[in-house]
């Protein structure tokens, strides 16, 4: 028989969360951070489960008695897939043929941050995690003392099985991950109904970045082009008292199709902490309201950088800089007067770590249904930029000063992020006293605009779908298993994301794919299971 709504609350919180909040999302947040989570649609703010309470909710670890000791294993496949073509009247200063139109990637693996290892080169065909939780209280005590470990943020791309794949201008490896350690957490249960919590996640943070470069700009195809014309296939004796466009050979052909280079970047902050702050309220035990705050940080990472420069720029300055002119105009458009063939060292980054708020409420309409319904806001709009401070100037990007990077000592990326809100929904039955089975569904408008998308974070809206099952056996052993796919889509035509594919004589960076329609897609399977019990 269903249970009698006395007042008409729970339905009106669930109607205030789910008209009034519209359909956003973030990137990477609570993808594959707990499985009875995933499978309940990240809905879990109301009525957070074991360990997993605290990063969900703290408060929610008073319903924990006695020690307990949880397990938790992960696993997930990640395929990003990206197609190119040339639209008609394409030219990039006088270049017409771009050598990755009609191509297609979709050959990634997934990739990891070992802490102290960095990433390895290994190439994963799924990435793995693990989770362990403990919690203790006394028996009647109104206190809960807890700590956990797991992974509220990661993405692993690895494209370098193809060394000619064409996604590899905007990243052969992409690696972000935060993994937390240790997570001191306290909860206190003021009565029957209302409990509060707090938690402080230290969390080791990884960056890694390896990708090849290119820069199809106007300027760099009109003096190709020009090199073309005047210096022919045997060069000209004449350029020698001129500006020495021709003293690099034809390796110093300026192409805005070839590879100019290649970057890579490994940093860590090992032991970044942030502050979870929950509340969970059970007036009725049909009904339960919880909301949480996940404090951000500007979370800085240190790290070594390598930039490899290909023969095309150092041959061009070569020429420039032994010729009679070549060094009066090298000087004016502020050319280095040589390029390394390596270049590396220290440098320092902030990767904001985005704060987060999340509200739910849970409904049991009948004593074995549970409706949980969230709504959760994350702070993306801290990615506007990243910026990479190198311990000395980069000669590789003095070329760039040309095009409005004035300081060869850094690297600035954009980003433009928004932050979003978006929501979730779980449905748990209660099929026995023991077993438990659990849907979830999360819609999620991405963080990352179309005009700002690329293929460094190649995130489109999102719907995942998720199910799950719980076991309790007579032990007091509980088995959650999760499992969710997601897949999405984005189209961006030529000049609609100056992130990718801008034209503008100023993009220079960074617009690896400029001038062509770039479409392509994400697909995501994962999957894990949690054992919590006694010890």
């Amino acid at each position: 028989m269903l249970r009698p709504m006395r007042p008409p609350g729970a339905l009106l919180c669930v109607l205030a969360l789910t008209g009034v909040v519209p359909a956003r999302a973030a990137l990477t947040d609570n993808l594959a951070t707990s499985p009875v989570a995933m499978s309940l649609g990240n809905a879990v703010t109301a009525d957070p489960s074991g360990h997993d309470a605290v990063h969900f909710n703290p408060a929610g670890l008073t319903r924990l008695s006695g020690k307990v000791k949880s397990d938790t294993f992960f696993g997930a496949k990640l395929r990003v897939f990206s197609t190119f073509h040339q639209p008609d009247g394409f030219d990039i200063g006088g270049f017409k043929e771009d050598p990755v139109n009609g191509l297609t990637s979709s050959g990634n693996a997934q990739s990891i941050f070992l802490p102290i290892v960095g990433s390895p080169k290994a190439r994963l065909p799924v990435a793995v995690a693990a989770g362990l939780g403990f919690s203790f209280n006394e028996p009647g005590s109104p206190w809960t003392f807890a700590t956990s470990t797991y992974v509220p943020q990661a993405v692993g791309i690895d494209r370098t099985r193809d060394p000619e794949d064409p996604a590899r201008f905007q990243g052969r490896k992409v690696v972000i991950q935060r993994l937390v350690y240790a997570s001191p957490s306290v909860a206190y249960k003021f009565s029957d109904t209302l409990s509060i919590g707090v938690g402080v996640p230290i969390a080791h943070q990884g960056f890694a970045l390896d990708t090849d470069m290119r820069f199809p700009n106007q300027l760099i195809g009109i003096m190709g082009e020009l090199q073309n014309a005047w210096c022919g296939d045997n060069g000209n004796p004449v350029d020698t008292f001129f500006l020495g466009l021709c003293g690099g050979g034809k390796d110093g052909r300026l192409n805005p199709f070839k590879r100019a280079g290649n970057m890579s970047f490994e940093a860590t902050a090992p032991a970044d902490p942030t502050l979870n702050i929950g509340v969970l309220w059970e007036p009725a035990d049909w009904l339960g309201l919880g909301a949480v705050y996940q404090g951000g940080s500007k979370t800085v990472l240190t790290g070594r950088y390598h930039f490899h420069a290909d023969p095309m720029f150092r041959k061009f300055v070569e020429g420039m800089y032994a010729s009679l002119l070549g060094p009066v105009a090298g000087a004016t458009f502020g050319f280095p007067t040589e390029i390394p063939e390596d270049q590396g060292g220290n440098m320092t980054m902030v990767l904001p770590f985005p704060a987060h708020v999340q509200l739910g409420a849970k409904i049991k309409p009948h004593p074995r249904v549970q409706l949980n319904v969230d709504a959760m806001w994350t702070d993306w709009g801290q990615w506007n930029q990243l910026t990479f401070q190198f311990d000395q100037n980069v000669k590789l990007l003095e070329m760039a000063r040309l095009f409005g990077q004035a300081d060869p000592s850094k690297l600035v990326i954009p980003r433009g992020y928004k932050s979003r809100w978006h929501y979730g929904l779980g449905l748990q039955v209660a099929v026995t006293p023991k077993l438990k089975l659990r849907m979830g569904y999360e819609p999620r408008k991405s963080s990352v605009p179309t005009d700002k998308i690329d293929l460094i974070a190649p995130m489109p809206d999102l719907t995942i779908r998720s199910v799950g099952a719980s076991y309790t056996a007579d032990s007091g052993t509980r088995i959650d298993f999760g499992a969710s796919v997601t897949n999405g889509h984005y189209d961006v035509p030529a000049n609609t994301s100056c992130n990718l594919n801008c034209t503008n004589f100023f993009n220079v960076i960074y617009n690896p794919y400029a001038g062509l329609d770039v479409s392509g897609g994400i697909r995501i399977r994962y999957a894990g299971v949690t054992i919590t019990k006694p010890f």
